[in-house]
């Protein structure tokens, strides 16, 4: 079905966003917002500094953060901006990594993990919500050039960026500025209103905020490839079954200690076995 299709034929549906947009909106007649977490994490604190000297600014909080063993999320606005950061910093010793769209999904999950472990301190990206990032070890998300209208400058956007910093109960966002746009301005009005509910629900019910767990595999855990199909040429009907139920279990796994990203590689695999012609 196309889409226009799709929605001729709805009757009844429910639309399950962090971040809603306009279209859900649009087309809800009733909102109900689940802004309270039981974690009692408040959303995090977000600094707005002016767009001149933002690289040599950021570089001081990337010090100050590495120094208390804790993760920096940096998007930028271009990947040419993105590239030439991470030069820039990998100069001057920083411990820094660029995700970019042309890394294959299993590369990514690596570099992801490698963060978390602490192998490196920085990641830098154009377009991190993609990668649906939600990691407790960040204490510092950075939106280079935030001002910059368009779709990864959204107020939408913009939110759920921020959203990242908010696993960790010393997560902080730094928005560099020159311009007030509407988006910036929706973006941290939404977020400062989330900050100050969950902190008035704590201060009520007596509530630590205590950061997320998310377990992290040893490396040597780490997903194993799946064969070429060359390889599965010669293996019995029985073999591959047996292979497709050790990665269906390995992504129940995954799933269970929240590790997303890792269970979607697992699920992929396991789509690319069951289509070979031996099933």
């Amino acid at each position: 079905l196309r889409f226009d299709e799709f929605e001729a034929i709805q009757n009844q549906v429910l639309y399950v966003s962090a971040t809603p947009g306009p279209y859900e909106m649009s087309r809800s007649q009733n909102v109900v917002e689940q802004i309270i977490r039981p974690t009692g994490l408040v959303d995090p604190k977000i600094t707005i500094r002016p767009v001149q000297g933002q690289v040599e600014d950021l570089l001081k909080e990337v010090r100050k953060k590495v120094a208390k063993d804790q993760r920096i999320l940096v998007t930028t606005l271009t990947k040419r901006m993105a590239e030439d950061l991470t030069d820039y910093y990998a100069r001057i010793g920083i411990k820094v990594r660029y995700l970019h769209s042309e890394i294959d999904t299993l590369e990514r999950v690596e570099i992801i993990d490698d963060l978390r472990r602490g192998e490196f301190d920085v990641l830098v990206g154009v377009n991190l919500l993609r990668e649906g990032l939600d990691l407790p070890e960040v204490g510092l998300v950075a939106i280079l050039d935030a001002d910059k209208e368009g779709f990864l400058r959204s107020e939408t956007s913009l939110t759920q960026t921020i959203g990242r910093a908010a696993r960790n109960v010393d997560g902080e966002v730094l928005m560099y500025v020159d311009d007030m746009t509407d988006s910036v301005r929706n973006a941290v009005d939404i977020t400062n209103k989330r900050r100050k509910l969950q902190m008035a629900y704590n201060e009520k019910y007596n509530i630590t905020p205590q950061s997320t767990y998310r377990t992290l595999k040893d490396k040597k855990m780490s997903t194993k490839k799946t064969p070429s199909r060359d390889d599965l040429k010669g293996m019995p009907k029985d073999e591959l079954k047996l292979l497709i139920k050790d990665l269906e279990t390995e992504m129940k796994e995954a799933a269970n200690d929240l590790d997303f990203e890792r269970a979607a590689v697992l699920r992929d695999q396991i789509v690319a076995l069951k289509s070979i012609k031996k099933f």
